[in-house]
């Protein structure tokens, strides 16, 4: 025999009872469609906001007022801080970093001292001297090697003609296509 199931909409969800049930198994299209109303003890169990404990918010750094000062969370007074940097400093950078520097290979048996790294003791040069010094050493820019230029989000658009709109000829303004 074989058994029909099928989901009962009285066993989950609230009926009305009485009078309201009268009128609205007269009004409803389909009196056997669900209410949609959940039975509160057996929907949701246990059911949402019934459990005696009550939330702590766990202990981190952050809670701790002794640790988290108020000047390192304030993030509307983090100013940009000042950085700067010397002409003789922007000098030495652009000798150190215009020639690839040789370092000598690791040789076995010996222990590694700092003699082996290579040091550089150049007396400070002028910035101009260090230009002119780097720009005599090797050709800096050339027709393949442009220098860099600013990124724009936006090319700038200029109007070029294309064929024109198929038009009748003796109209008094025809459409002009451009790209």
């Amino acid at each position: 025999m074989a058994t029909r199931k099928f989901a009962d909409h009285t066993r989950y969800h609230l009926s009305p009872k009485g009078f309201w049930k009268k009128f609205r198994d007269a009004v409803v299209v389909n009196p056997e469609i669900s209410s949609g109303l959940p039975i509160q003890g057996i929907h949701r169990y246990p059911p949402p906001g019934s459990r005696p404990e009550r939330y702590s918010t766990p202990a981190t750094k952050a809670s701790d007022p002794a640790q988290n000062p108020y000047w390192k969370r304030d993030v509307r007074r983090a100013y940009p801080q000042l950085s700067v940097v010397t002409q003789t400093e922007l000098s030495s950078l652009l000798i150190q970093h215009s020639q690839a520097q040789a370092v000598a290979a690791p040789v076995e048996g010996q222990e590694t001292d700092k003699s082996s790294v290579p040091t550089t003791s150049q007396q400070p040069l002028d910035l101009t001297e260090a230009i002119a010094t780097i720009s005599t050493a090797a050709k800096v820019y050339s027709e393949s090697k442009l220098p860099p230029s600013l990124p724009t989000p936006n090319k700038r658009w200029t109007p070029e003609r294309t064929a024109d709109a198929p038009h009748d000829p003796h109209v008094y303004f025809p459409m002009l296509l451009y790209k």
